[in-house]
């Protein structure tokens, strides 16, 4: 109805200026009319691009693993609201109380030389900027154990400060859309939503620490974009050219092993003397595409391949697969992923390169984790507590199984934990969490015995 009195004040403004005498003009009159029609015309397309953006804001839906998509997901910040430079972020807090002070897994968090501990795990701080409707840019900053003032404590990790990513994006269309700086590599779906607020559970899963070592991101330049191939599915891909893995610290030492998976040669924690550039001329190639055949569905698969020794004569490839479903409460997340380094087991020189124990160092990796969700909140406590629990509030039950063998050639080097966990969201951004632990190695008949207890709370800020 708004635009109907800005049309009939226009007309009046228009009719009324013109003189009695020229309304016999029949061309000055056509060209006042031409002008009223272009003026409703233009008044039409702003009505209906003012309701599409209404459509949009209405069907997104709340943040969530569940989230579909893989190139745009690392803008799925709840605090990126401003069309100005944004700052933002999350953090955690980790009480952890286990039977031992052993590691429960690699590149899991430990409670140091004690069997109990509090630990500042994580501080991210998150920057967002629209440069312009086609440029932006996103960076997030890394700060863990950050209550430490030194990295060389014995035992304790240390404080670890990087740039988690860094990426300037250029829209060409949803289609696609061009990408380049730290970007964060799509190999599996949790290294694209590791954020501690998103997840159920406290710790990550042993897949994604140590055969996909999150959080893993490597500088380089690529592509990602959107399909509808039809009116309910989507096709979301992401396709980038990186720096490679890095396999050997500066004295030719191999960091591809056993006891640390992937982890030690990701680019940004390798040892070499050129800190952040690449160990050799060649190039890796990284990409995931995630279909949603229907709303709550998704099927993602991954790739990687490269090379990761100096003279680039030796290929790194990772395979991934992850799995999304969500009906009503209950959601199921699960992903695997499958590592070969090629001649990992010989040195530099083409000599048998051989672990502590004498046996030779691991070619063939594989893991996977099984999680299943169900979020319910009785409404009993809404109406006894209305300010406590609302409608955003949520409880969630969860149990994960993960598995993992960082050299697929022994059986002994298995890895296993049951985890079961219950957590309470005041709002969909802020959780607290308490996990039960049962760990295993060898099977369930050789148990690690470092069972244990793990209370967390995450919050984006």
């Amino acid at each position: 109805m708004k635009y109907l009195a800005i049309v009939g004040a226009i007309s009046a403004c228009l009719l009324g200026s013109i003189p009695f005498e020229a309304m016999a003009d029949e061309k000055a009159l056509e060209e006042r009319i031409k002008k009223l029609e272009k003026i409703v015309e233009d008044l039409k397309k702003h009505e209906a691009a003012e309701w599409k953006t209404k459509e949009k804001r209405e069907a997104e839906q709340p943040l969530g693993f569940g989230s579909t998509g893989s190139g745009k997901l690392i803008y799925a910040k709840p605090f990126l609201s401003s069309p100005r430079t944004t700052v933002g972020g999350y953090m955690d807090l980790h009480f952890r109380s286990f039977n031992s002070s052993n590691s429960t897994g690699i590149g899991q968090p430990g409670t140091g030389a004690s069997s109990n501990s509090f630990d500042q795990q994580r501080f991210v701080p998150f920057f967002y900027s629209d440069i312009t409707d086609r440029l932006k840019v996103a960076a997030e900053l890394e700060i863990e154990h950050g209550i430490r003032s030194k990295s060389t404590q014995a035992g304790s990790g240390g404080i670890e400060v990087s740039l988690e990513f860094a990426t300037i994006d250029y829209l060409i269309s949803e289609k696609l859309n061009f990408r380049a700086g730290v970007i964060l590599l799509p190999v599996g779906k949790f290294n694209l939503l590791h954020d501690s607020p998103l997840n159920d559970l406290s710790d990550r899963p042993l897949v994604a620490t140590a055969i996909i070592p999150s959080t893993l991101s490597e500088t380089g330049a690529g592509f990602y974009g959107t399909f509808y191939p039809t009116r309910l599915s989507k096709l979301d891909y992401e396709l980038y050219v990186t720096q490679g893995f890095q396999g050997y610290d500066t004295t030719g030492a191999p960091v591809i092993t056993a006891g640390n998976g992937l982890r030690s040669a990701r680019q940004r924690v390798a040892s070499t003397a050129d800190d952040g550039l690449d160990n050799n001329n060649g190039k890796a190639g990284v990409g995931r595409v995630a279909f949603s055949p229907v709303l709550g569905i998704e099927v993602g698969g991954s790739g990687y391949y490269g090379t990761y020794d100096p003279a680039s004569k030796r290929h790194l490839a990772i395979w991934a697969a992850d799995l999304t479903l969500q009906r009503g409460p209950f959601e199921l997340i699960g992903e695997a992923a499958w590592v070969y380094a090629q001649d990992n087991h010989r040195t530099l020189a083409g000599g048998f390169a051989v672990e502590a124990n004498g046996r030779l160092l691991p070619q063939r990796m594989d893991g996977y984790y099984v999680q299943g969700n169900f979020h319910f909140l009785p409404e009993f406590l809404r109406r006894w507590a209305p300010s406590y629990f609302t409608e955003a509030s949520t409880f969630t039950a969860v149990v994960r199984w993960d598995q993992i063998n960082t050299n697929s050639e022994f059986l002994d080097t298995n890895r296993e934990r049951l985890t079961v966990g219950f957590n309470f969201r005041p709002v969909e951004d802020t959780v607290f969490k308490a996990d039960y632990q049962f760990n295993f190695e060898d099977g369930k008949n050789n148990r690690i015995r470092n069972d244990g207890l793990v209370l967390s709370v995450a919050t984006y800020f």
